[in-house]
C-alpha cells in the first residue's frame, strides 16, 4: 500500500478532549485509536472520533502542518474542525471507503452546497 502522509484532529466528543497527530497511514493510525490498542492521551483520555483531516503530498508538509496546528489556541483547531465538518461526524467510514462523494483532500464539509 503507497504511504499517503496526513494530519489529523480526534476528539472524545463534541467540542471535548482534542488530540492532533501526522501519519503515512491514516486508516492503520485511526483504527490503533479507535480501538485503544497503544497506552498514551487517546487511551487515556478516551479520544477516537476521526473529526478531521488533511491529505499532504510529503510527509514533511505533514510534518509541518502538524506543528502549526499543534501551536494553535484551542479555538483556531475548534474553528478548523467546526469549518468542515460542522456536524462532528465521525470520518472513520470515509476514510474505510464507506462514505462516496467526499472531497479526497479534505473530508468532512457534509454541508457543503446545503443552504443555511
Amino acid at each position: 500500500m503507497e504511504k499517503q502522509p496526513a494530519v489529523y484532529i480526534l476528539a472524545s466528543e463534541r467540542n471535548g478532549t482534542l488530540y492532533t497527530g501526522v501519519t503515512s497511514d491514516l486508516v492503520g493510525r485511526t483504527w490503533q485509536h479507535r480501538e485503544h490498542v497503544v497506552d498514551g492521551f487517546t487511551k487515556r483520555y478516551g479520544v477516537g472520533t476521526l473529526v478531521w483531516y488533511e491529505l499532504h503530498p510529503t510527509m514533511e508538509g505533514a510534518i509541518l502542518r502538524e506543528k502549526q496546528i499543534k501551536k494553535w489556541n484551542r479555538n483556531w483547531k475548534l474553528r478548523l474542525i467546526q469549518e468542515g465538518n460542522p456536524r462532528w461526524r465521525d470520518l472513520w467510514p470515509d476514510i474505510i471507503g464507506r462514505s462516496p462523494g467526499m472531497d479526497s483532500r479534505l473530508r468532512g464539509n457534509d454541508d457543503a452546497g446545503l443552504p443555511t
